[in-house]
């Protein structure tokens, strides 16, 4: 069984910080590709960063330059570093694992609020 334990959410002012963390448990699982999503009310869930177990990053064109994501192997972790947050960022954000071994295997996490407002 894996689980996706997801933190950091919020609320916070524009031009403010946050950091979303993620790990993924669960006995003998190797994550491959890992990152989050996040869906808006009324939107379509989007790929906001994504990362493979070699560190190689994709951004979504809305937050490149700003947001920073970053993993550890070890620990099946990943972290997500937003900064200069815009209210069009607010949505509910959730970590996302894929099996290593078994690509078609996904995990998702329960998603956690993160609101950009004043």
């Amino acid at each position: 069984q894996v689980q996706l334990v997801e933190s950091g959410g919020g609320l916070v002012q524009p031009g403010g910080s946050l950091r979303l963390s993620c790990a993924a448990s669960g006995s003998r699982f190797s994550a491959g590709v890992m990152g989050w999503y996040r869906q808006a009310p009324g939107k379509q869930r989007e790929a906001v960063a994504l990362i493979t177990i070699e560190g190689i990053t994709h951004y979504s064109d809305s937050v490149k330059g700003r947001f920073t994501l970053s993993r550890d192997n070890a620990k099946n972790a990943v972290y997500l570093q937003m900064s200069n947050l815009k209210p069009e960022d607010t949505a509910v954000y959730s970590c996302y694992a894929q099996n290593l071994f078994r690509v078609s295997d996904t995990y998702w996490g329960q998603g956690t609020q993160v609101t950009v407002s004043s």
